[in-house]
């Protein structure tokens, strides 16, 4: 049982890695700078499941500041957009959610404390639902020691197809893909003998 579910929860961390991988090698490949590329060269995955949670700590430094020297608003939500939407990564299937999972159709966040530039933060995602075109992520943001609530969101996305120009950016998660996919083959035409 442990090795399973340490096989899972690798699997889970991949999922979830691939979407960084991928964003950064098209990133590079057409020299984005846009403000999401920090985030996504620097948040540090810790955890994350096969169910769809994800847990990530993220440094709040002077870019993402108002002039109170506390993390400004807007910078929260960019930092949830990112964050929630990669716990979308270990429930991916080539077609379905895969990559970038869709659009943002709302981010809803609740302010509850000030967060002074120089913290470190942790931030947790959920899938709370899942389907073909739609999807709900709740995520929080506390103190590195989980103790504190600073900030949460409620993340709904519309699924909408991967541009294919991104795709050809191949990750090694590709490959666990279609090696998946070519197992379910394999069981659908044993099941019709």
């Amino acid at each position: 049982m442990a090795e399973d579910a340490a096989a899972s929860r690798a699997k889970a961390m991949k999922g979830v890695e691939a979407i960084f991988e991928r964003y950064l090698l098209i990133a590079k490949s057409t020299d984005f700078t846009g403000f999401d590329r920090h985030i996504m060269e620097n948040v540090k995955l810790i955890d994350a499941s096969a169910e769809g949670t994800v847990t990530f700590e993220f440094y709040i430094d002077e870019r993402y500041s108002n002039v109170n020297g506390v993390m400004h608003g807007g910078a929260a939500g960019v930092i949830f957009d990112m964050c929630t939407t990669t716990a979308l990564g270990p429930l991916a299937k080539p077609g379905f959610w895969d990559f970038l999972g869709g659009v943002t159709r709302t981010l809803n966040i609740s302010y509850l404390r000030a967060i002074p530039v120089g913290t470190t933060v942790r931030i947790h995602s959920v899938v709370m639902q899942v389907g073909k075109t739609m999807a709900m992520i709740r995520g929080t943001m506390t103190t590195q020691d989980g103790k504190t609530i600073l900030c949460t969101c409620e993340h709904h996305k519309v699924g909408v197809p991967s541009q294919p120009a991104h795709l050809k950016h191949r990750v090694p998660w590709d490959e666990l893909w279609e090696k998946d996919a070519a197992v379910g083959e394999n069981k659908k035409e044993g099941a019709k003998l």
